[in-house]
């Protein structure tokens, strides 16, 4: 069972924690506010009062056990700086940061943390183009070339099937899966064939998948 530290109980933490705990691993949650802690004393495994910009207390938790750390503080911005880099300098595996804007990353990446999350811009570019389309219904970006969307069937795919229309090839985008109401069918037969009423769940690029939906 993997275990892992989030160090901040604000809104992101919050998420973290309960999301970890629902794929069965092993929590401590830190904070120096004991108030947003309240509701998640009985979820995790264990839920600290305490201020991790000091390395005494950081080294008491034995960071080098976690297999990860996640620096989700609500403060000021230094105050992430400070954590994330006495997370580093006491042998974590590896450390989460959350940060606002790109500066914010370049200064986190730069003092050793593995991974920069942006939960605020992630949302708003899914929103974005999701609502930029009437024909695209979510979006996962996976960089910022690639994602995987939700889409409606192109018209022009309706009754034909997956190896007729050669998907891969003609478009440059795979069907990841079919989506029909609550149902998703992962990985559809090539002899699938398409209905105005499904979504599809399909890896591509976003101007490969725009041209597929515009056309």
């Amino acid at each position: 069972m993997k275990s892992f530290l989030v160090i901040g109980a604000g809104t992101f933490g919050h998420h973290i924690c309960r999301e970890l705990i629902r794929q069965k691993c092993e929590v401590m949650i830190v904070d120096s506010d004991p108030k947003p802690l309240e509701d998640l004393v009985n979820v995790v495994t264990s839920a600290k009062i305490a201020d991790c910009a000091n390395i005494e207390t950081l080294r008491s938790f034995d960071i080098p056990s976690f297999d990860a750390c996640f620096v989700s503080v609500g403060r000021n911005f230094q105050y992430s700086l400070e954590i994330t880099c006495l997370l580093k300098e006491l042998g974590a595996r590896k450390v989460f940061a959350k940060a606002d804007e790109d500066i914010q990353a370049k200064f986190l990446l730069r003092i050793g943390a593995d991974e920069v999350i942006y939960p605020e811009k992630d949302c708003a570019i899914r929103l974005s183009i999701a609502e930029s389309s009437d024909s695209i219904f979510d979006c996962m970006p996976l960089t910022e070339d690639y994602g995987i969307y939700e889409i409606q069937v192109p018209k022009k795919w309706v009754g034909k099937t997956v190896v007729k229309l050669d998907v891969r090839r003609s478009y440059n985008i795979s069907v990841l899966a079919i989506k029909n109401g609550a149902n998703l069918r992962p990985l559809p037969p090539v002899d699938h064939v398409f209905n105005e009423t499904e979504h599809l769940m399909v890896l591509g690029r976003d101007e490969d998948i725009r041209r597929v939906i515009d056309r």
